[in-house]
């Protein structure tokens, strides 16, 4: 089953999903002189395993939001096969 992630803040655009005693987080960052966060512009994801830190999705920014669901989503399923 695709990961269900959840808006966290209104105010910034970060999102969120856990499934199998992993979290995913994918984060919007805008360019390097825009509001927010500033790094280079993309979709952020990570995950991390209940009770450590989180670890960058290799890969990352992706260019929608659609495509870092989609890691997330292949990288949970390699999570939990192994």
């Amino acid at each position: 089953m695709p990961l269900q992630f959840h808006r966290v803040f209104d105010e910034m655009q970060i999102w969120s999903a856990n499934s199998g005693g992993y979290s995913f987080t994918i984060s919007f960052f805008e360019s390097l002189s825009g509001p927010g966060f500033r790094r280079t512009s993309g979709y952020v994801a990570s995950w991390c395993p209940q009770g450590r830190g989180p670890i960058k999705i290799t890969g990352s920014p992706f260019r929608s939001f659609e495509e870092a669901e989609a890691i997330c989503d292949a990288m949970l399923k390699n999570l939990v096969s192994e």
